[in-house]
């Protein structure tokens, strides 16, 4: 994905805002997460996400992503 579009921003910042599930797939791996942060490292933006199950930390840069949707 080159770029999101301001409907996954949006999606995005309130999954932030309120703590809500996340699906985003990368390099045809499907993650399921809970969003902590948006944040700038270096030149890039990346996702500070929780995986709901172990707790486990991870990076997910925005640049990297091939989809991006809420868990409803």
């Amino acid at each position: 994905m080159a770029a999101l579009t301001v409907r996954q921003y949006d999606l995005l910042e309130r999954a932030v805002a309120h703590g809500h599930r996340l699906v985003i797939t990368r390099r045809g791996t499907e993650y399921v997460v809970i969003p902590d942060r948006l944040v700038l490292r270096g030149r890039r933006e990346a996702i500070e996400a929780r995986n709901p199950t172990t707790g486990d930390h991870l990076v997910l840069y925005l640049d990297e992503l091939d989809a991006l949707e809420t868990v409803r």
